[in-house]
């Protein structure tokens, strides 16, 4: 390949425009819309995984950006008016589409990359300490879906030689993107229409909602084929120089297909997969996290083993006796699966997420008390119901009254609420007090929480 002539192409030429529009759309709705991509436990920027899973979560949007701005480029030849004298060259078709296409995959590969690695530098200097290699089979293969749209629409293009072939690629792309999206609601990112297999055709993965799952091999495998297969397809409709060649072309992209659908899993569980190395406990004394979250084991281990101590002296033998992450998939809206013998720390949590020294310890001796089987998350709201129970008998515990610090509804009632149910808990005798938290923790523990009002025996 003639690297003057590629240079020329990248800088005369549409190519540039794929790149930029990759990097500037893909700035632009990381950091213009505030979304769980931010201040979550999967924030973006705070995991390898989840680095590499939103940003390929955008190809919801740049994909049939990107195949729109391919078949665009993809007209350069029928804007000339002399596509005739330039097919008549001597050079071998494949030659003549080389370039261009290869220009296409640089700005593409640029664009991309330099997203990447500026996502990537904030995981490397934030403190996270779990490093992988896992996640670069995930954007190696949304780098592979980018250059396939574009060539492919390239293809399309010279085939299709029409003004309205750009936007038609575009918003055929985006119709199959939207109707091939999976719904994250689920315990594993599920498909919204139609088959879980054909959904997986999509280069666009659902947005991570739990730090721990990653994709399979498997999907790697077939996505990768499949978008081997368009691009084949793209590059030889790009090459073709006699129509009798273009029916011949599609041909690598059934092929691509056909050999996806034999590979790709056809259900969830299937396609995703909890990454046993991130998963694995790290524990200090009765404290314990994942590896993914080790970097907040030392700032939890101090608060966690002071409220543990809180918990045996106000429950004795009954009281729980490890305090862990919970690992669970659940879908939203479910119930957690509560352990009488430890205590579940959820960093999705705010509460606990952000909590420190005496906020957090009073978070976990009222979760140790009044365990919930509502999760409390950035997507869930467990109730203020639970923040009141939990504060009285933190409060109860630790021996002063202080409400648990959260982000309320309304914050004035909730102090209203945690004020009058204390008085109403502490009017009772020591003993009655001592009998009703033991009450409200197996009642908790069995899914049938206790509301405020009840804790000092009144009717709910």
């Amino acid at each position: 390949m003639n690297l003057r002539v590629l240079r020329t192409e990248l800088l005369r030429s549409a190519a540039p425009l794929a790149g930029l529009t990759v990097l500037a759309g893909g700035f632009a709705f990381l950091y213009g819309i505030d979304g769980s991509w931010w201040g979550t436990s999967v924030d973006w920027t705070g995991q390898w995984t989840s680095l590499a899973l939103w940003t390929r979560g955008l190809l919801a949007y740049l994909w049939p950006l990107v195949a729109g701005i391919g078949a665009l480029y993809g007209l350069r030849d029928h804007r000339s008016r002399m596509p005739e004298l330039l097919a008549a060259t001597p050079r071998p078709g494949w030659q003549r589409a080389a370039t261009p296409a290869a220009a296409v995959a640089l700005a593409l590969v640029a664009g991309f990359g330099a997203l990447l690695v500026w996502g990537g530098v904030q995981v490397a200097l934030g403190p996270t300490t779990y490093t992988h290699l896992g996640w670069l089979p995930i954007s190696a293969v949304a780098l592979l879906a980018l250059v396939a749209a574009a060539v492919f629409g390239m293809g399309v293009a010279r085939a299709l030689p029409s003004p309205l072939t750009p936007p038609a690629v575009a918003v055929l792309f985006l119709a199959a993107t939207v109707l091939l999206m999976q719904q994250t609601d689920s315990e594993l990112p599920t498909v919204r229409v139609g088959s879980q297999l054909l959904s997986q055709l999509s280069p666009a993965v659902a947005e991570p909602r739990q730090v721990l799952l990653t994709l399979t091999g498997a999907v790697h495998l077939g996505q990768t084929l499949w978008l081997l297969g368009l691009l084949a397809t793209g590059f030889a409709l790009l090459s073709a120089t006699r129509r009798r060649g273009r029916p011949v072309a599609v041909a690598p992209v059934l092929a691509g297909a056909a050999l996806a659908l034999l590979v790709l899993p056809g259900d969830a569980r299937g396609g995703y997969r909890i990454d046993p190395a991130a998963a694995a406990p790290v524990c200090e004394g009765q404290v314990c996290v994942t590896e993914a979250h080790r970097h907040r084991l030392d700032a939890l281990a101090p608060s966690a083993n002071r409220a543990l101590g809180v918990l045996d002296t106000a429950l004795g033998d009954a009281a729980p006796r490890q305090v862990r992450e919970e690992t669970a998939l659940r879908a939203v809206g479910e119930e957690r699966r509560l352990a009488p013998a430890a205590v579940l720390v959820n960093f999705e949590d705010p509460q606990i997420g952000t909590a420190k020294g005496d906020q957090l310890v009073r978070r976990l001796v009222g979760e140790g008390l009044a365990p919930s089987c509502r999760a409390i998350t950035s997507r869930e709201f467990g109730g203020d119901e639970v923040l009141v129970v939990q504060s009285v008998l933190a409060s109860w515990a630790l021996g002063t009254f202080r409400p648990i610090e959260a982000d309320v509804y309304d914050r004035e009632a909730y102090r209203a609420s945690t004020g009058k149910a204390w008085k109403r808990f502490t009017a009772l005798s020591p003993d009655q007090r001592r009998s009703r938290v033991a009450e409200v923790r197996e009642a908790a523990l069995g899914c049938a929480f206790t509301w405020a009002d009840e804790l000092a025996g009144g009717a709910r």
